[in-house]
């Protein structure tokens, strides 16, 4: 119940492997020189194929085990775009390109994916076939839906798909899953107030679009405490406002931006209907129209039942049962990883990163010695889903 053997004697390269991918991060689809340097690592361990240009700039690599008597196979995710941050970690590998860095640990996740297909491709001690899938664009440009829609499971069909996330602050080799949604949707909301501008000391003859506005931002708060059934969790964030640009003009209209995260698709739907109601009526009864866009991004991300139990039995192999927590509460941030688990059984399972700062945050850094553990992690569930005879 420990790192597999075979990962010690990768374990430097895999990190200078990493510490690479840090130092050189991409944002969304732009993961071009991220994507080749997978792709040629791929080639290098032997992988039976790989395929760059996947949703653009994703790369798909298959493994061949040493028989094929299942006719099984079971797809490995990994993302591996950085986000548009300015880094702040002071470390030696830190991030060579101004306003971005590896803020969420992609470039973890994609050493660990890559360090597991390098083991497989050696052993070959599985029956069936691996898809290992290396994604660009979680960060906000749905790179696991632009794959999809480029063929990913029609061109590799899998039987089931699994994906990894760290977590910063749980203890380096610990696991933590749950069945059911584990993320929010995650949908974008954009509300224009119009009303009839004019100078700011004849109020009278105009409709003040800001009066209107601070009524929205009143009423949408109510959509969750009084719409929603309390034991359903719902978020409502309004992050932005823009209106005018002089003090003695009262606007035309006023432009509010925001996001909405909620966990069930039923929930989802009632606020986008809710906030729609909302906006065109307390508009309306200011005699001003008001407007909403409402852009579905992420669904829910949720964990199959009988694939979440397999996964916590490879955790548990690689960790020990005392280490793998099963009632992983969920949260209301957003993974893409949702539209590849509406379209194959699956799961996606969080492995600690230990004492760090949070996702997202410029101080944040992955925890090389995660990588050992992920590993193991990837390679037992190969060889548990996939036994060779």
């Amino acid at each position: 119940m420990a790192i597999e053997n075979w990962v010690g004697k990768e374990l430097d390269s895999l990190t200078a492997f990493r510490r690479d991918l840090h130092q050189n991060p991409e944002l969304l689809y732009d993961t071009v020189r991220t994507a080749a340097t997978v792709a040629e690592a791929l080639r290098a361990a032997g992988v039976d194929e790989v395929t760059e240009g996947v949703g653009r700039t994703g790369v798909v690599g298959v493994i061949r085990g040493q028989s094929n008597a299942s006719g099984r196979s079971i797809g490995l995710r990994a993302d591996m775009d950085a986000l548009p941050i300015e880094e702040a970690t002071g470390k030696p590998w830190a991030s060579l390109v101004p306003g971005k860095m590896h803020a969420c640990g992609h470039d973890g996740h994609t050493t660990m994916l890559l360090g597991a297909a390098r083991h497989l491709a050696q052993s070959r001690a599985f029956d069936g076939t691996v898809i290992v899938i290396f994604q660009p664009a979680e960060e906000g440009g749905a790179g696991a839906k632009a794959m999809i829609d480029d063929g990913l499971f029609k061109r590799w069909p899998c039987d089931e798909v699994y994906g990894m996330h760290n977590r910063p602050n749980m203890p380096v080799g610990e696991f933590t899953i749950a069945s059911g949604p584990i993320m929010g949707s995650v949908d974008e909301i954009q509300i224009r107030i119009e009303g009839r501008g004019g100078h700011a000391a004849r109020p009278d003859q105009t409709i003040d679009p800001l009066p209107v506005t601070a009524a929205v931002i009143q009423a949408v708060q109510t959509v969750t405490s009084r719409t929603i059934d309390p034991l359903d969790s719902a978020v409502i964030s309004l992050c932005t406002i823009e209106a005018g640009n002089a003090f003695n003009v009262i606007p035309q209209e006023v432009r509010m931006g925001g996001t909405v995260r909620t966990l069930r698709e039923e929930v989802r739907t009632h606020v986008e209907e809710q906030l729609n109601r909302l906006v065109t009526n307390v508009a309306a009864g200011f005699g001003a129209t008001g407007h909403l866009d409402y852009v579905r991004h992420y669904p829910v991300t949720v964990n199959h039942e009988r694939e979440t139990e397999l996964a916590a039995r490879a955790a548990q192999e690689v960790a020990g049962t005392e280490r793998v927590a099963l009632d992983m509460p969920p949260v209301l941030g957003g993974e893409d990883f949702s539209f590849m688990l509406n379209e194959v059984p699956g799961a996606m399972i969080n492995i600690g990163n230990g004492p760090s700062a949070g996702l997202h945050h410029p101080a944040y850094d992955f925890n090389d010695e995660v990588i050992g553990w992920g590993c193991s992690y990837w390679t037992t569930l190969v060889r548990q889903r996939l036994p060779a005879g």
